[in-house]
Parts: structure tokens; sequence; C-alpha cells
């Protein structure tokens, strides 16, 4: 039998072909396949001597800065912002802590749960369970305050989101949210604060699970109250120690880094009493760069582990190095 012969070109032409329909069939499948957009479960672990510490993630939330932001202008703003790469229209980190102390696990502030629903937040629960916890396994709650993105999450769909927790806040948090006149004062953009605050203490108020502190004192082992008022009348950090190490919890001291912290002088609406808030600011970065502890801010991007350093007239932050085991904080390592 004679073959018969085979044209090179030909052959060529028709890998050639095949492999083109093939690349415009895969072209098409990728155009049809929707964008990935989903983070990875927002949770990251750091040890603090004893403890370990877990940096939750409650989502993020848009804010326009040019409109909340007080005691400057527009375009200082806008300048400070570009000089962190952002825009006016930033996203701002809404985080939360777990200490687990070996013998208690404690969370400190809630997230918002459904009340920046649908733009933002409602994340924390999700992240928890990542983190390897379950509602019912925190035995208490430490509230920096009772603004919705820090107790929102106690309460979601009518139910106690921490059926098991005992739920620590300043007694003066309590006396203002609940006061009616205080409601009737506050400006018109603060009002809604009073309602949702109220919803989300009620349920654990009626089942006795609220222990209201006043003062500095120690809540627990390792664990003690740092009063800073102004954002709110008993706004409260949270100081934790073990093992000679140190991290201080704030609540809403800084808001927007990029320009809170080169400019401490600059407010945010949502202050209860703006001059306090700005004095308490001050003294706080100065405290926090002079000392040298790690802080965990609620509102500096995600984890919101770090250190404050001078830079100027003002401070800048230093985030906590990234690492795969649970490594302590470059201060606590020098």
């Amino acid at each position: 039998m004679r073959l018969r012969p085979i044209c090179l070109c030909t052959s060529i032409f028709g890998v050639l072909t095949a492999c083109s329909a093939l690349s415009e069939d895969t072209a098409a499948a990728r155009s049809a396949r929707p964008l990935l957009r989903a983070q990875a479960p927002g949770f990251y672990r750091m040890a603090l001597g004893d403890f370990v510490i877990t940096a939750l993630s409650d989502g993020t939330v848009s804010l326009p800065l040019d409109k909340l932001l007080n005691n400057t202008t527009p375009e200082h703003i806008e300048a400070l912002m570009a000089r962190s790469f952002q825009t006016l229209s930033a996203e701002i980190s809404i985080n939360a802590y777990l200490i687990d102390t070996g013998s208690r696990v404690v969370l400190v502030d809630t997230g918002a749960g459904e009340l920046f629903a649908p733009r933002a937040g409602g994340e924390l629960f999700t992240n928890l369970h990542a983190a390897g916890y379950r509602p019912e396994d925190i035995d208490d709650v430490l509230l920096t305050h009772v603004h919705a993105d820090h107790s929102g999450g106690l309460v979601v769909g009518g139910k106690m989101m921490l059926p098991n927790s005992l739920i620590h806040v300043h007694q003066a948090e309590l006396d203002y949210w609940f006061d009616v006149q205080a409601e009737d004062r506050a400006p018109a953009h603060q009002k809604h604060s009073f309602p949702q605050g109220r919803a989300s203490m009620v349920p654990y108020q009626i089942a006795g699970k609220v222990r209201p502190f006043k003062g500095a004192i120690e809540l627990m082992p390792g664990i003690r109250t740092v009063e800073a008022p102004g954002h709110t009348p008993g706004h409260t950090f949270y100081s934790v120690e073990s093992a000679g190490h140190k991290l201080v919890i704030w609540g809403d001291t800084v808001h927007c880094a990029p320009v809170q912290l080169p400019d401490p002088s600059v407010t945010i609406q949502f202050d209860s009493d703006a001059k306090r808030a700005r004095a308490q600011r001050e003294a706080t970065l100065s405290d926090a760069a002079e000392q040298r502890y790690t802080v965990a801010a609620a509102h500096i991007s995600f984890p919101g582990l770090g250190h404050v350093r001078r830079r100027g007239n003002g401070y800048e932050w230093v985030p906590q190095a990234y690492g795969t085991t649970l490594a302590l904080s470059q201060a606590d390592c020098r």
C-alpha cells in the first residue's frame, strides 16, 4: 500500500487552528466565570506572654471623611490621606479582640451585628468560628463603649448572640445611653445611637448578665480597665498584661489613622465631647509612643495591632510584623 504524502504546512496550520479554537474556548470560559471577591477569614493571632490574643474582623465601613472629621479642612484631610495612598472615602476597619487566658475567654467589643447592614459589618461571628471559637465559649465581654459598631453584635435579630457571657461596661456608659434627657440634648446625627445602645444592652440586663464598673480596676487577673472618657462618657481602654508583656486595647481613640496620627487635634462627629476626646487622644498617643507597648486599635486597618512612634509634631503607626507562629511584638522582643 502506498502512503499518502503529508503536507507539513497543512498539518501545522491544523494544529494552530485547533489551539486557537481551544484558546478562544478557554477565554470564553474565563470571561463567563465571575471574579472571586471574597477575602480570607479575618482573624489573626499573637502571643502575649502566657495569653493568646486573636484579632477578629467585623469587616470595613466606608466613611465620607471630609464630612465627618472636624477641626480641620477637606484640603488638609485629602492631603494626609493621599500621603497614605488613600482617598476621602476610606475603608475603615471594625476590629474586635479575643483574649484567651487559658482559664477564661474574653471578647473586647462585638462588632456592629446587623446595625450597619447591608453596607458593612456583621462578619465577627463568622470569623470567630473560623478562629476556632463558638459564641457560647465566651465567658466575658468587655465593651469599650456602647456605640453600634462596638456593642451591636450583642443582639442580632432579637437574639442574644453571647448567651453565656457576662457583659462588663463602665457605669457612665449605661447612665448616658439610658438617659432620656441626654438623648434630647444630643445633636441630630447622634440621636440614633441611644435606642441602638439600649436595644443591645437590655436583654443582658434582664438576664442579670451586665456587670457595670467604675474607675480603673482589675476586672480579672491580667486585665485592667483604663478610663478614657471623651469619645463617650464611659469610654474605656483595657490593659492586658501577661509574663511581662503588655497590650492596650483602644476603643475609638483613632478613627482615621492617616489623619489623626499626624494631626491628633482632628476630631470626629461621633465624639460626645470633642474637646475632651482630643485631649484624651493626645495623651494616649504620647503614652503609647513613650512606653512602647503593643496597641490593639478598633479602627486601624485590620488586624489593628502595632505600635505608635513620634514623627515630627505628630505620630505614625508601625504595624505588627506578620508571623506564621504566635509572634511577640517587636517591642517585647528587644
